[in-house]
Parts: structure tokens; sequence; C-alpha cells
């Protein structure tokens, strides 16, 4: 499984940033994204099953962020709405992770500032 993650960028407080992680290959069971902010661990932030479109979410991401997918386009999405400082990491996104058909994307820079 290939994964490409986009859609990074700058944002204010409050306010809302869109990634994208494009699947190509081996059909995957699970995407799900993660973050590392500067000096902490990874994070996972929420995942999507494939099969039957259920998601879960960290705790203090709930209520503002959503996963979704279009089909066609084999890309799962992280709707990121009500943005806080704290926010600010590098983003990934992996496929069926872990196990052996772990799979990673390169990050995509979110920064939330005023």
């Amino acid at each position: 499984v290939q994964l490409q993650a986009s859609g990074g960028g700058s944002a204010q407080p409050g306010g809302s940033l869109r990634l994208s992680c494009a699947v190509s290959g081996l059909d995957p069971y699970v995407i799900g994204w993660f973050r590392q902010a500067p000096g902490k661990q990874v994070e996972g932030v929420g995942c999507f099953s494939i099969s039957d479109s259920k998601t879960h979410y960290v705790d203090s991401v709930k209520g503002r962020f959503a996963l979704s997918r279009a089909e066609a386009k084999n890309t799962v999405y992280l709707q990121m709405n009500n943005l806080k400082p704290e926010d600010t990491a590098v983003y990934f996104c992996a496929s069926d992770c872990p196990g052996d058909r772990c799979s990673w994307g390169q990050g995509t820079q979110v920064t939330v500032s005023s």
C-alpha cells in the first residue's frame, strides 16, 4: 500500500483544514491518522475502517475532527475544525498499523497560531 498525505498548512485558532490521504496498491482494512508535535511522541488521532466506515478518535479531537472517505478517489479525509494551537504537529496517515501490512505515508505539517 502506498499512501500520500496532503492538505497541511497554517490556520488560526478556531480555523479549519482538511487533510487528504490518497491510497494506492492493496486495499487496506483501516486508515489511521497520527501526529507528532515537536518534542513529543507520535499520537494516534483517529482511524477509519474501510469495510464499515466506522471511526474512532482520540478524546482530544472528538467533536472537532471528522474522518470520511471518497471511495471513487480512494482517499480518506481528516476534516479538522475549531483548530487549537495544541493541534500543531506533523500529521501522518498510515494503513493497517500495527501489523505486517503496516504502511506509512509521508507527513504533512499543520501549524495553528494567531
